[in-house]
């Protein structure tokens, strides 16, 4: 049975951050919000989990596309080759917000993704998500939860999210009702960005 927790976007209450964060930190899976749809997450940095999030997914650990999200840039280059300053600019101006971005993976990637060329970052647009990451020192991995409802891509009712996945987490954040519109991807990693996928987030800003 997952544990099921309300969390205010506006102003997360530390104390439910803390408990979402000790989860993490043994090995849990949650379910959290962000500024796009709801996310299926774990720490980057323990194994079990991860390997729990890809057997759930049903692909292999070290061919997975998980993103890695962050509280902000500062912790980028622990995972990513160093960028120019070109780079550096657009990650300014659209983050935090509803994109991801594919960069270049540096040489010190956890483990299970040290031979992926690329590495996903999202840093949303979203205090839970912001606070946890903040809280737990280090980026969490996440992939979206598709809904297999072809109308509704993505479960965007807390409370449907916890029937489903009851079983499978350790911990559903209900942050009030999710968007079902994915982010936009963009590839940064060669010389031009390329849109991988349009999604939530506006191609205005590049």
């Amino acid at each position: 049975m997952a544990e099921f927790v309300r969390i205010y976007e506006e102003n997360p209450n530390p104390k439910e951050i803390s408990k979402v964060v000790k989860v993490l930190k043994r090995g849990g899976l949650i379910i959290y919000p962000t500024d796009t749809v709801y996310g299926l997450g774990c720490d980057i940095t323990n194994l079990k989990a991860l390997e729990k999030v890809a057997r759930i997914k049903g692909v292999k650990l070290d061919k997975a596309n998980f993103s890695f999200v962050c509280h902000d840039l500062s912790n980028l280059s622990d995972y990513v080759k160093q960028i120019d300053t070109s780079v550096f600019k657009i990650l300014k101006r659209a983050l935090p917000g509803p994109y991801t971005f594919i960069l270049p993976g540096s040489k010190s990637l956890p483990n299970p993704f040290k031979k992926k060329k690329t590495v996903g970052i999202r840093v949303p647009n979203n205090n839970i998500a912001l606070e946890i990451v903040k809280q737990l020192g280090n980026p969490i991995i996440s992939t979206s939860i598709h809904d297999e409802d072809e109308v509704l891509e993505y479960t965007t009712d807390p409370e449907l999210i916890l029937e489903k996945w009851d079983n499978l987490v350790d911990l559903v954040i209900d942050g009030g009702y999710g968007d079902n519109e994915a982010s936009t991807v963009i590839d940064l990693s060669e010389d031009e960005p390329v849109v991988v996928r349009e999604g939530k987030g506006s191609l205005e800003i590049f």
